[in-house]
């Protein structure tokens, strides 16, 4: 009786143990010795966090790791993707557009979601081994000296002080980005085989038909198509309009069912703090100040804040599709940045938040790079996200491939 006493006793502990074990794994914070306490619904596979560094090119980063996770979830193996390579041919295409437009068009080192279908069906894609778009004596990526002598470029065509534009200002502005992000390979080699930017993409078998992005506004009719109104938007393509708690409902879904989203959303709230691993919209917002600035890494996105929201959860505002389109209307919302969700978390008050794959490196928060952004957050603050149609609700897929 005494030995089959112990025993049980065993049996118990080691259950305890490996059910702790287990709850261990998926429990996560927002930072050390943060008290938000999260417990993992769905995490979705990707690849190493990259640093966009000083750039503004987070649209081919977060853009190109959502096609990475893509492939990876088809089964098509881990590629690690040439962000560089589809910055390069945008900088090409937008630099034609701001000239046929005598510079009444957007240029920069921005651009949107849109930019990737439209690189890979036009000109293809290349593994990161391939091009990796660095040539200026930097270990990190840093386009604002490039940009400045491409648009001065573009700017004096435009002038036109000889009458007709030249033959050769292509050749001077692609001679600048090959001197800066590299000559272009017309063929290389990747695990052991040989390709072209085309082939290679036909190889990974995209079909960019596959993808949709959708937004939220009310200015525009719902379940209808319209070219989002936002500066990066150079090639004015179109995005599905729906309600924002069928947005909410979508982006649930489709996370929850194994896909992953690209999401492009405004960085600039109080709430937002990559530091403290967190985007959130508290009720009282005059709690959380920020606590010096750095543009140097983040447009002031990434400088220290300070509040107790950041340290437990609380409450947070209610949002509604007023409060979405009066922040758009007034340039509260605006389209800041781009990630990459990778999954989803409750906190210990049954919060739900989605795990975001940022691209500002490892170094700046305790979560490798990662953050939560609650459900609040991503209703107040979305831009668009980029979908599988696949991931979406049955019905919603339907009335897309039937507009």
């Amino acid at each position: 009786m005494k030995k089959y006493s112990f025993v049980s006793f065993l049996l118990v502990v080691s259950l305890f143990v490996f059910q702790y074990s287990l709850q261990a794994q998926d429990t996560l914070r927002n930072k050390k010795d943060g008290n938000y306490i999260f417990t993992v619904k769905a995490d979705i596979e990707a690849n190493d966090v990259q640093n966009q560094s000083r750039t503004g090119t987070c649209w081919s980063f977060s853009a190109l790791s959502f096609m990475e996770s893509e492939l990876i979830r088809q089964g098509k193996g881990t590629h690690k993707l040439s962000e560089m390579y589809v910055v390069r041919k945008a900088y090409e295409d937008k630099a034609e557009n701001y000239v046929r437009m005598h510079g009444s068009a957007n240029f920069g080192q921005g651009g949107a979601f849109h930019d990737i279908p439209y690189v890979i069906e036009k000109y293809g894609i290349m593994p990161q081994e391939a091009y990796k778009g660095l040539e200026y004596g930097m270990e990190n990526h840093n386009h604002s000296e490039m940009e400045s002598i491409l648009k001065g470029i573009l700017d004096a065509v435009i002038a036109n002080k000889q009458g007709n534009l030249t033959t050769s200002w292509k050749k001077a502005y692609n001679a600048v980005l090959d001197a800066y992000l590299g000559t272009i390979p017309e063929n290389f080699e990747y695990k052991g085989k040989s390709y072209t930017a085309k082939s290679f993409s036909e190889s990974l078998g995209f079909d960019m038909d596959d993808y949709v992005i959708i937004s939220s506004f009310t200015h525009h009719p719902f379940n209808d198509d319209f070219v989002l109104e936002v500066p990066d938007n150079w090639i004015w393509e179109e995005v599905y309009n729906i309600p924002m708690e069928e947005m909410m409902d979508a982006m649930k879904h489709a996370v929850l069912n194994g896909y992953s989203i690209g999401w492009a959303a405004d960085v600039s709230e109080k709430g937002f703090s990559f530091r403290d691993g967190l985007a959130i919209v508290p009720e009282d917002e005059s709690a959380l100040k920020a606590k010096g600035k750095d543009s140097k890494h983040f447009n002031d996105a990434g400088a220290k804040k300070e509040g107790t929201q950041f340290d437990n959860p609380g409450p947070e505002k209610e949002i509604t599709q007023e409060m979405r389109q009066e922040a758009f209307d007034n340039y509260k919302t605006t389209d800041d940045h781009g990630m990459h969700f990778t999954g989803l978390v409750t906190d210990q008050e049954g919060n739900e938040y989605f795990i975001v794959k940022n691209s500002w490196g490892t170094k700046y928060n305790d979560c490798d790079g990662y953050f939560y952004a609650s459900m609040p957050y991503v209703a107040y603050k979305t831009i668009n996200f980029m979908v599988h149609v696949d991931g979406l609700p049955k019905s919603l897929k339907k009335k897309i491939e039937d507009d």
